[in-house]
């Protein structure tokens, strides 16, 4: 009887070994992974005006990206759900003064489980404090668990914000410290400045922060570490109200398409280039696509993997 159960038990494991087996493996050249979110500029006067003249160096890169077209954010358009959207892979409707962790663990959360790695081979990098919360979340199993390391605002959670320069300089020597896997890097001017009023500080907002990207990408294409190995995404968290809706550019926080519509350009060397593609994304899409280019299963992520992003790869 004894015999019987362990052949048993042994052709279980047999059964499972070859399920897994099953799972079709990728060799992607992509080393480190790379998200960074431009906070809240509209649609309008980035990505959608087509002399890109308020982002320069964003539009730079498109020669050897692909430049999502139809890409949106279809939960809460505030910082805090749309940052967690985009690690989560899940909208929820959370507190958008980081008083509340996210329910569902991040991308961080399961890389750092699933290789064993230390807290510094992931970072939450942010101008605005607050976001320190994409470092944990609610579920049991997973809080206070396989977090990455943060460095957000001027010290954390309710110390307030910081300049983008300053999250530029802290970013480039944790990354050129650390050699980290995987990296979230929010800078906030645009949000910041619109919500002020002043249209004309706005527009230059939007473009102080894409020279600051500017900067960004030289380095990742210069530094021997990160240059050929870095897939990046460039993203948003939210748009900004249409106009004649509220308080038109100065607010966001609703469903029209001034809120929901925002950008995403995806760049490194499992990318294909100069591609523009229409397919609707959502910001769910973008965890998704990283655990899949990691080999990595994320059940908790409502997002698809975008495969008409790569090369040599089969579309959904």
């Amino acid at each position: 009887m004894k015999f019987a159960f362990i052949s048993i038990f042994a052709l279980l494991l047999f059964v499972l070994n070859a399920c897994r087996s099953d799972k079709v493996l990728y060799d992607f050249k992509s080393e480190h992974f790379v998200v960074v979110v431009i906070d809240g500029p509209r649609y309008s006067e980035t990505w959608g005006d087509s002399g890109y003249q308020n982002i320069p160096f964003e539009a730079s890169i498109l020669g050897e990206s692909v430049f999502c077209s139809d890409f949106r954010n279809e939960g809460i358009t505030f910082t805090v759900p749309g940052h967690t959207a985009i690690t989560t892979g899940r909208y929820q409707d959370l507190s958008n003064v980081g008083a509340q962790l996210p329910l569902s663990p991040s991308f961080f959360q399961y890389w750092l489980k699933f290789s064993g790695a230390d807290s510094t081979d992931a970072w939450v990098i942010a101008s605005k404090d607050k976001l320190e919360v994409l470092s944990n979340c609610e579920q049991p199993d997973w809080k206070d668990r396989y977090r990455p390391s943060t460095d957000c605002g001027v010290n954390g959670n309710g110390t307030g914000y910081r300049s983008d320069s300053i999250t530029l300089a802290r970013a480039v020597s944790i990354l050129s410290a650390n050699k980290p896997k995987l990296t979230l890097i929010n800078l906030r001017n645009p949000d910041y400045i619109a919500h002020q009023g002043d249209s004309l500080n706005y527009i230059q907002a939007i473009k102080e922060v894409d020279s600051i990207f500017g900067l960004f990408i030289n380095f990742l294409d210069t530094d021997p570490e990160f240059a050929g190995k870095t897939a990046l995404f460039v993203t948003n968290d939210h748009g900004r109200h249409l106009p004649g809706i509220s308080n038109g550019f100065a607010g966001h926080g609703d469903g029209c398409d001034g809120c929901r519509k925002i950008g995403l350009v995806c760049k490194g060397p499992d990318f294909r280039k100069g591609v523009r593609i229409t397919e609707p994304y959502h910001q769910l899409d973008i965890s998704k696509t990283i655990a899949f280019m990691l080999n990595m299963e994320m059940p908790s992520s409502e997002g698809r993997v975008m495969k008409d992003l790569f090369l040599g790869l089969p579309s959904e």
